[in-house]
This record gives structure tokens, C-alpha cells and sequence, in this order.
């Protein structure tokens, strides 16, 4: 989890809600393949659902965040002793093993130390001090990677987006060269509803996005300029969360497709590199929120880099568990929950472990008490349901990143995802906060289910932030596979939004990636039980249909979903 919940709830008192506008997905509008058959009159709400166990929830809660599993690090023994666990749960449960013949999905990781006294970056000579004027590191799995006189060139917001008609790197050859970038998106930049998703994130303004597009277009590196507003987050932010060991995937090709560094750069230094080229940055700026922006050379400006680090291979497992379908077993529901959190800080003064008790001790039970649920319900799934726990979020949304590259199911038969990330124990509430709302059809469903339960959605407050691309649903959406980011809002029963935000707020400041985020016997249990029964009903909706819910037009990854469907039929 990255504060993007509780960023959330503490805006709601400071924006305007209002609903993104849903495009109107009607059978005029909707490709043929999708429409192989309408769904069935039958509702989750008539399937005599077995309901939620809210006693082995809180038991499971309190289980996971125990010391026993040290803060369930990662390739740590509390990391080890957690797969063990999960892995007994869903052979209790009855799971059928969710990877091959096994429940562990091996993922394999490796982790890059930046060696500082051996690592520098240049331009034209002039040295940037790691820290205070940029940030950089390198993907690839290599003791030491260099590059020299690289031409910089100004992409705009290196974007290529065909379905928005928009190639910030056409016309230009930037192999070997260093790629100079605007964090966001132009939709964000010009507040044009009809430009991207307008003020509401794309996934082309993530800076993930960024650096992956430099790597297929050949560049030797590349930099991407922070501003606070449009990057949602202070430098400090950029400059804390690349210091120190780095955890990644270990990938077949060893990082050779990204370029040989990646970094981030002060606008101070942007302006100042923008001068000494004889452009002007802001005008520059201006220039590449237009369609048909041309990329810039930026004179003879030239960068040269050498990043030594040291390297330490280890693996860890995403635990998988499915649930059969007695009619179209081959058809799936996915649920997922990262089940790491940060470990045993050994410098750390008094308590010394991140039990991680909300993040995401809660998500992880939940999956596992829906599959349960389903398997006790007088009426088997028709379809099949996976139920994902993965790894290293923390570090990266990793686990299910590697799972997006070495799936256990094809993504054209996964009906659609819910992933569960970090509930809080509020008192009921009578609102859902959805993230990333206006995205797909899954979001009708949960509607249908929140109402029938007396509950409304509610948007996500800041959609430019793009809080919906920091959590490991978006590993399977950029696959395509619509997925759906739900959890309790703040309008509670008893207090309303004032006392619903105090928790969040307290939560945040307070217990949030700190020893203190720990399981209390307290706990107030009957919030939570109700959205991890709205999200088991959305999910039973599928299971127990012939639905397949898709992106709502315009969204970026529906013409990809589109294509998967094709392919099915």
C-alpha cells in the first residue's frame, strides 16, 4: 500500500466530488465478440451465498500480523514462514493449487545496491549530486553500466498512445540518446476533457510508463523532471524511495530492454539545463501539451553516466489457490491481495517489526475468506475462481508484475479481477470509495451489489494523481483484464464523513508503514466484513454468470481487452 487510500480520504473535505462521466457501453457500441450472450436473470443476492466468516476473518487478521511472521518481508524467514502458511490455509480450505500442480508461483528476484562512490552523472562535464539535484539508478543486472556523449533530447511527456492519436517520439531516432521528460499526462497538463482522460490520470502519465517507453525506443537513458502538482509528490518522496537496496524482478534478458539509467531531475535543474541548451523550459512545456508536438533537441548538451552496484539474487512465491467451476471451469474470477509487508527493522528503537496488520494482513484474510465462502456455498461456482496472494508489493508491485508476465491462466479467460488492498476496521459505512472510478463495467456491478446493501460509491477525489496505477490490479490491467480497486469510504453509519475521516486520518499519521499498524482485539470488525462481502457478491456475479464485463470505451486498455476477446471467440 502507498498512502494512495488514505491521500485519498483525507482530500474528500477539500474537492468537489463529482462522478467521472462512464462512457455509455451499449450493444451499438460494444464489439461483437463481447456479446456472445446476455447475462442470466439470477443475482448473487438469490444464489444462497454462504456469507462471510467474520470470525475466521479476524482470526486470520490477527494470525498474519502476529510477531510470529516478522513483518512478512520478502525472502526473509517471516517471508518464508508466511508462503507456509498460506499454503496450509488453502489446502484447509480446499483450494485446488492455482500454479501448475503447486500453490507457490516461484518468483524469481534481485536486489541492486547503488554503489555512490562509484557512480556518477554528467552533462557536459558537470556532475548532478545523487540526492539534491536528480536521482538515478539502473535496471539492468550488471556490477557496472555506463553510457558517454549522449545526446539530450526533449520528449514532451514521452508518450506513444495510438488510441489518443498521439507519438511524442515520431519523426525522431532518440537510440543512444538521453530522453528528457514532463511527469503526467496532457490531458492533465491542458484540463481538456476530449485530451487523454482529461484532469484524471492515464496510465501514459505514470512515470513507470515513462521509463518502460524510452527503454523500447532505444534510449540510453532517460529523466524525468519533477513538479510537485502533476507528479502528486514532494522530491523528498523521489528522493526516499530509491535509497538503498532496490528489489526487482530477475528477467530472462537481465534489464537489457530499459535504458542503462533512470532518474529523476529537480525543475530547478531542468530550467537550468533548458538555458543552457538556449531554449526556454516553460515554452517548451507549453509546446508539448499540443497534438503534433515534435521532440527537441537540446543543443549540445551531452550526458555521461556510470552506475556501479552491487548484486544479491533471492526469490520469494505468489500463493495461488482456485476454486473449480462446475460448468466453465476454464473461465476464471480473479481475486488478489499482496501478502508482504516491510519486515524487522533492526536499527529501529523499541518495536522493531512491521507486522502490517491493515497493510495487508486484511486483504490477504479477505481473499481467503471469500474462496472459503464460495466452497461452502450450497451452489458450486460455474466458474472458476483464483485467488492470488502475491509478493513484494512493497517493493514494486513485483509479485504481481510477474505474474502479468508468466500468468497462471491465459488473460482472455479471466472474466475480471478484484484486488483487495489494506481495509481499515471502520464501524459500517454507507459508502464505497472506488479508485480509478469510470474505468470499467465491473464498477456497475458493484454499484448494483452497494445498493441492494443500502450503500452508494463514491469517486475517487483525485483522479489526476493516478492513484489507480499504484497497486497490483494495474499489473493485469495493463494485460488488459478489467479489474476493479474498491474499499470502505468514510460516510460512517454512526458519525458520518467527520468521524470516518478522523480514523483514516489517524490511521495515516499514525500507524501507517509503522510498528504500530498492528491487529488489536478491539477492532471494530463489521465495516470491514461488509465491503469484503460487497466485493465476494461482485465477484459471485461473475462466477455465477455468463457476463464478461470490459473497460468502458475510451478507457486506454480497452482496445487491448478487445483484442483478447477476439482472439477467444
Amino acid at each position: 500500500m502507498h498512502m494512495r487510500q488514505l491521500a485519498l480520504t483525507a482530500a474528500i473535505f477539500t474537492l468537489v466530488l463529482t462522478a467521472c462521466g462512464k462512457s455509455e457501453n451499449t450493444d451499438a457500441d460494444a464489439p461483437a465478440e463481447t456479446l456472445r450472450s446476455t447475462s442470466k436473470e439470477e443475482t448473487s443476492s438469490t444464489l444462497n451465498l454462504e456469507p462471510i466468516d467474520q470470525a475466521k476473518l479476524r482470526q486470520r487478521i490477527a494470525a498474519l500480523s502476529s510477531d510470529e511472521f516478522e513483518g512478512r518481508a520478502p525472502a526473509t524467514p517471516g517471508g518464508a514462514k508466511t508462503r507456509e502458511w498460506l499454503v496450509n490455509q488453502m489446502k484447509e480450505i480446499g483450494l485446488q493449487p492455482g500454479s501448475g500442480d503447486s500453490y507457490e508461483q516461484v518468483v524469481p528476484l534481485v536486489e541492486l545496491t547503488l554503489q555512490m562512490d562509484q557512480s556518477n552523472l554528467t552533462i557536459n562535464g558537470e556532475e548532478l549530486a545523487q540526492g539534491s539535484e536528480a536521482v538515478y539508478w539502473t535496471k539492468r543486472v550488471q556490477e557496472e553500466v555506463s553510457f558517454t556523449e549522449s545526446d539530450l533530447v526533449f520528449v514532451g511527456y514521452g508518450v506513444v498512445a495510438p488510441e489518443y492519436n498521439w507519438n511524442d517520439y515520431e519523426g525522431i531516432d532518440v537510440t543512444g540518446k538521453t530522453v528528457v521528460i514532463l511527469v503526467n499526462d496532457p490531458g492533465y497538463a491542458t484540463g481538456d476533457p476530449d485530451l487523454f482522460n482529461g484532469n484524471a490520470m492515464t496510465y501514459y502519465g505514470r512515470w513507470t510508463y515513462k521509463f518502460e517507453e524510452a527503454g523500447r525506443q532505444g534510449a540510453a537513458a532517460a529523466l524525468v523532471v519533477h513538479q510537485t502538482a502533476p507528479a502528486a509528490y514532494g522530491w523528498n518522496v523521489v528522493e526516499g524511495s530509491w535509497t538503498g537496496a532496490q528489489l526487482d524482478l530477475e528477467r530472462p534478458d537481465g534489464g537489457a530492454n530499459r535504458t542503462a539509467l533512470e532518474g529523476w531531475i529537480q525543475e530547478s535543474v531542468a530550467r537550468d539545463l533548458f538555458d543552457k541548451a538556449g531554449m526556454n523550459f516553460d515554452d517548451a512545456v507549453e509546446a508539448a501539451k499540443s497534438r503534433g508536438f515534435t521532440a527537441m533537441p537540446m543543443g549540445d548538451l551531452k550526458s555521461s553516466g556510470v552506475i556501479n552496484s552491487t548484486i544479491r539474487r533471492s526469490e520469494s512465491a505468489n500463493v495461488v489457490g482456485v476454486v473449480p467451476g462446475s460448468e466453465h471451469p476454464e473461465e476464471y474470477v480473479l481475486y488478489m491481495a499482496h501478502w508482504d509487508h516491510l519486515g524487522v527493522n533492526p536499527n529501529a528503537e523499541g518495536d522493531q517489526v512491521a507486522n502490517g496488520a491493515v497493510d495487508n494482513a486484511t486483504g490477504t484474510a479477505a481473499i481467503l475468506s471469500i474462496a472459503e465462502a464460495f466452497l461452502q456455498s450450497e451452489n458450486p461456482t460455474e466458474r472458476s475462481v483464483i485467488v492470488a496472494a502475491v509478493t513484494a508489493e512493497e517493493s514494486g508491485l513485483l509479485g504481481s508484475a510477474y505474474m502479468a508476465e508468466d500468468p497462471v491462466v491465459p488473460f482472455n479467460q479471466i472474466v475480471g479481477g478484484i484486488n483487495i488492498d489494506a481495509i481499515l476496521p471502520l464501524p459500517p459505512t454507507k459508502d464505497l470509495m472506488v479508485v480509478g472510478y469510470g474505468a470499467s463495467e465491473l464498477e456497475d456491478i458493484l454499484e448494483n451489489v452497494a445498493e441492494k446493501r443500502g450503500m452508494y460509491l463514491r469517486p475517487d477525489p483525485e483522479p489526476e494523481k493516478g492513484y489507480f496505477y499504484r497497486s497490483d490490479h494495474i499489473s493485469l490491467a495493463k494485460k488488459g483484464v478489467p479489474m476493479l480497486y474498491a474499499d470502505a469510504g468514510i460516510d460512517l453509519l454512526d458519525g458520518g464523513e467527520g468521524a470516518g475521516s478522523a480514523f483514516s486520518d489517524d490511521y495515516r499519521v499514525n500507524r501507517y508503514h509503522q510498528p504500530s499498524d498492528e491487529y488489536s482485539a478491539d477492532w471494530n470488525m463489521d465495516g470491514m466484513t461488509n465491503v469484503v462481502s460487497v466485493l465476494y457478491e461482485v465477484g459471485a456475479d461473475m462466477a455465477y454468470s455468463d457476463k464478461w464485463p470490459n473497460w468502458y470505451q475510451g478507457n486506454e486498455f480497452r482496445a487491448l481487452r478487445d483484442e483478447q476477446r477476439a482472439i477467444d471467440q
